[in-house]
């Protein structure tokens, strides 16, 4: 469905591919649209956090899984003290959200090295999820994520892993600590973000959660390049 939303010469370059679902992007191809992203957008997504979660979106755009036109980034290879988390509006073809979010308070202190599936770990999850539906929560606003990939997060829902705002989430807290706080493995926001982002990408739109692990790069079946 995002297809139609691309404009100009990206919308032109996708259109030529929507009768091949199962046709392979190559990395050539992924780093034409981060050129195209790059004239849109100042705040950009580190090139290998893009090229993989451009592969993953692509894949669930071509089976038809991705409703609302929007590509949610999260780069687990920053430390919480950078703003790590981007969503880039598929219709226009720019970033438009660029903050803060955490990890889990088990995956390490400031940068997250450690990453699992598990109930109770306490740890983020890599991979690529789907966003479904909104609830208000303990958090307040809250996301409700699908994971989509076996053995890496597709415990998401049982785990209880949401998008939520968070007080412990905020440049106040870093220079406070040094660090943002930590959550139970949800990828939290600052409450005002929150608020903000949450209604942008609920229902079925694309996030990706990046580290640059070498089981997760080699295991995925998102992944169609491990090497960029």
């Amino acid at each position: 469905m995002p297809l139609r939303f691309f404009a100009g010469m990206v919308c032109f370059f996708f259109f030529s591919f929507t009768t091949v679902p199962s046709r392979v992007f190559s990395v050539q191809e992924v780093r034409s649209l981060y050129d195209q992203l790059t004239i849109n957008s100042q705040e950009l997504p580190h090139w290998d956090c893009f090229a993989y979660g451009m592969q993953g979106y692509l894949k669930l755009d071509n089976e038809g899984q991705i409703q609302q036109p929007y590509l949610t980034l999260i780069d687990f290879s920053l430390p919480s003290t950078e703003k790590r988390l981007w969503v880039i509006d598929m219709r226009q073809y720019k970033v438009v959200e660029h903050t803060y979010v955490s990890h889990g308070m088990n995956s390490g202190l400031v940068q997250p090295t450690d990453f699992s599936n598990e109930e109770g770990s306490f740890k983020s999850s890599l991979g690529f999820y789907l966003t479904t539906s909104i609830y208000y929560g303990k958090h307040g606003l809250s996301l409700k994520l699908k994971g989509l990939e076996p053995g890496f997060n597709d415990l998401a829902e049982q785990r209880s892993i949401v998008m939520h705002g968070a007080t412990y989430v905020s440049k106040k807290h870093i220079q406070k600590f040094n660090r943002l706080g930590r959550s139970q493995g949800c990828p939290a926001l600052a409450q005002k973000e929150a608020n903000r982002i949450i209604p942008m990408i609920k229902d079925q739109s694309c996030l990706f959660i990046y580290a640059p692990q070498k089981t997760y790069l080699e295991q995925s079946s998102f992944i169609t390049e491990q090497s960029i």
